[in-house]
């Protein structure tokens, strides 16, 4: 390392920042207290908080990541200008008479050639942008593996793009979406985690983000294939739920989630249910590399073992403490809706048998040293336990819950 890195690097981390860094935090705070100027009104302490701790989250994310910032600027203006596109046109086709989820569907509406719109058929609706973000997700994984047979770097830098375009894409999906909701009814109007479509999508968002934050740090582009898949297989599950169950309808919130704990209890277990979905990837890759013969083609291709154990443990710890958190805060809300922190609840008691499992690894590894092949088909049968607890629940049992039934 050079003596201009070293000193670089030993540098107080405020004299790091550039300006661009400087006035990406402005426009964040200065977004954040436009929002609270614009609708304090309908906020209660507990919403001021989320929105300014939101804030200075992103702030922190720009300063730590810095190609975060693009990302978070850009779906800023892109949602922005969707929402000043989108709210006029439906205002006046209820003007015409149409209700609020009737003018939405016309402006989308691809056969509707009176009042359709371009941009929102095409590129800015909720659904269509969701659409783009299933379709650069494939197109993505696709480029990530064929990257692995190409000595050229460039199919991984477009598959990258792709990546980052697609998560973008999604983002203002949700943005666009939760204004969607309000534009249907102010009573009707919700942030876009309540139910199965909506954080499969959230779930693509964070899972690819989380990647792409491994492979900056590590600089490997081998891993992209093989964790896109999960996220395909979450795109896959997405469309099947959209067209064959309606489910991107925009509905109206059960009495249990209208909650401010939703805001951030969600978040924080998709976060935790991305890194465990990384890890289970990571550890198919370690499998594959440890069982590959010395100098053949897996071999040379797939990152050494070390690395992956090394992305393994730390994408299970990262995931680990957020969902520490996301169940604590499940805790919170359960006594503020049900009466009580906990209820042996299905969800709730996979949820602990999630958190024991991983608690486990963690322990395992760090106090026992265990690594290598027995920690890969750990972290994988994990994933399992945890698509149980996230979706089988749904599906084969009832309870408190019920609401998130398919």
């Amino acid at each position: 390392m050079s003596g201009t890195s070293d000193y670089e690097l030993n540098k107080p981390f405020l004299k790091t920042l550039t300006a661009y860094d400087w006035i990406f935090a402005a426009l964040v705070i200065a977004g954040s207290f436009y929002a609270w100027n614009g609708y304090a009104s309908f906020m209660d302490a507990y919403d001021v908080g989320i929105l300014f701790g939101t804030g200075i989250s992103m702030v922190a994310l720009g300063w730590y990541w810095k190609q975060s910032r693009t990302l978070m600027l850009s779906v800023a203006a892109i949602s922005i200008y969707a929402v000043t596109q989108y709210e006029p046109a439906v205002m006046a086709l209820k003007a015409e008479g149409m209700d609020g989820r009737q003018a939405i569907a016309a402006l989308s509406d691809w056969q509707n050639k009176e009042q359709g719109k371009f941009i929102f058929k095409y590129f800015l609706s909720s659904a269509t942008a969701v659409g783009w973000m299933c379709f650069l997700f494939g197109l993505a994984t696709v480029t990530y593996f064929f990257n692995l047979f190409v000595k050229s770097e460039f199919p991984g830098q477009v598959a990258t793009k792709m990546t980052w375009f697609a998560i973008a894409m999604g983002l203002v999906g949700l943005l666009v979406r939760w204004r969607e909701s309000y534009l249907i009814h102010f009573d009707v109007g919700h942030i876009p985690v309540s139910n199965l479509y909506e954080v499969f999508v959230l779930f693509s968002i964070i899972t690819a983000l989380i990647y792409l934050f491994y492979e900056m740090r590590y600089k490997t582009r081998a891993l992209g294939g093989f964790v896109l898949l999960v996220i395909s297989a979450a795109v896959a599950f997405l469309l099947w739920y959209k067209f064959d169950k309606n489910a991107d309808e925009i509905a109206p919130l059960v009495p249990a989630l209208k909650s401010y704990w939703m805001k951030i209890h969600v978040p924080a277990n998709f976060i935790g249910y991305g890194c465990f979905a990384l890890s289970a990837m990571v550890g198919v890759v370690f499998l594959l590399r440890n069982n590959a013969p010395e100098g053949g083609f897996a071999a040379r291709i797939l990152p050494p073992l070390d690395m992956l154990d090394d992305i393994m443990y730390k994408s299970i710890a990262l995931g680990f403490a957020w969902f520490t958190i996301a169940t604590v805060l499940g805790a919170l809300w359960a006594a503020e809706a049900w009466g009580g922190y906990w209820s042996w609840d299905p969800k709730e008691t996979w949820a602990l048998i999630v958190w024991l499992n991983y608690a486990a690894w963690l322990h395992m590894r760090l106090t026992k040293g265990w690594r290598g092949a027995p920690m890969a088909w750990w972290s994988i049968i994990g994933l399992f336990i945890t698509l149980f607890a996230f979706l089988g629940v749904n599906m084969f049992l009832s309870g408190l819950h019920s609401y998130g039934e398919l």
